[in-house]
C-alpha cells in the first residue's frame, strides 16, 4: 500500500485583488500542485515574483487561498484540508505538526530571545520549561549566538542575529511539515553549514520540508527535488473587462 504524503496541494490557486487600484486583479498562484512525503525537502524554484513566498504563507495558512486544497496527512491518520480548515484547528495543527521558518521574526517585545525560542517547544507540548530552556540554548548556542544575547529582546539584534533566533524556534520542536522561507539569507558561510545540517536531521527524523532556497549551494544540498512555480498570467481589471 503507497504511504500518504504529509503534504497534498491540488490545484491551488491564489488571486490578490488591489482595491486602491480599480480592482486590478493579480493572479499569483494558478493550479499549482504538488506533494511531499516524509524525510524529503521540496525546493520551490522560479523567478521573484512567481508566488512562491505567497504558497509558504498559503501553506502556512496566512493566507487563504481561492480554490484547491492543501492536504497535511498527519501521522495519527488524520487529514486537514488547510483552505476549509477554522482558525482553531490551524492552530492545533501548528503547535502538534506544523513549523515555519519566515524571513522575518515577529515576537512579543521586551521577551528574551532564550524565552522566544523556549516558548515554542512548550506550545507543541513536547516539555516542560527547564527542558525547553536547556533545548533552546543548546541551539542558540549551536547557532553561534553569543550567550550575552540570550537574554536580551531580539527586536535589539542585527538581522542575521534575528534569524538565527528564528531558525531555533522554528527548529527546536519535532514538526511533520516544516517549511522554510530563505532561511540562510542573512548568515555567513558558517551559520549556512549549520542550517544545513538542522535539515538533514530534520530529514532522518521523517520530517516533510518545503523550502525556498536562493543560495544554490545550500539547496543543492538539502534539496531531495526541486518543484519550478509557473508564470502567472496577465493581470486584468475590471477596466479592461468592460473595454472587451
Amino acid at each position: 500500500m503507497t504511504k500518504l504524503p504529509v503534504l497534498d496541494v491540488r490545484a491551488l490557486r491564489k488571486t490578490f485583488t488591489l482595491h486602491l487600484r480599480e480592482g486590478l486583479q493579480l493572479p499569483v498562484l494558478h493550479g499549482v500542485s504538488l506533494s511531499v512525503h516524509r524525510g524529503e525537502c521540496l525546493a520551490l524554484v522560479g523567478p521573484s515574483g512567481q508566488g512562491k513566498s505567497t504558497l509558504m504563507k498559503c501553506l502556512y495558512g496566512s493566507y487563504g487561498a481561492d480554490a484547491g486544497e492543501i492536504l497535511v496527512h498527519g501521522a495519527d491518520g488524520r487529514t486537514l484540508d488547510l483552505v476549509s480548515a477554522t482558525p482553531q484547528q490551524l492552530l492545533a495543527l501548528r503547535r502538534r505538526a506544523l513549523a515555519y521558518v519566515s524571513q522575518f521574526l515577529r515576537v512579543l517585545p521586551r521577551v528574551s530571545a532564550l524565552e522566544v525560542v523556549a516558548e515554542r517547544a512548550m506550545t507543541a507540548g513536547e516539555t516542560d520549561e527547564q527542558r525547553a530552556r536547556a533545548r533552546a540554548a543548546e541551539l542558540l548556542s549551536r547557532l553561534n549566538l553569543p550567550q550575552g544575547l540570550w537574554g536580551l529582546p531580539p527586536a535589539t539584534f542585527s538581522g542575521g542575529e534575528q534569524q538565527r533566533v528564528n531558525i531555533a524556534r522554528g527548529f527546536i520542536a519535532p514538526a511533520e511539515l516544516l517549511l522554510l522561507d530563505e532561511p540562510t539569507a542573512s548568515l555567513d558561510a558558517l551559520n549556512r553549514r549549520v542550517v544545513v545540517q538542522l535539515i538533514e536531521e530534520a530529514k532522518a527524523r521523517g520530517t516533510a520540508i518545503v523550502g525556498i532556497f536562493h543560495d544554490e549551494e545550500v539547496r543543492e544540498a538539502v534539496a531531495s527535488r526541486c518543484h519550478t512555480m509557473a508564470s502567472a498570467p496577465a493581470v486584468s481589471s475590471h477596466e479592461h473587462k468592460e473595454a472587451a
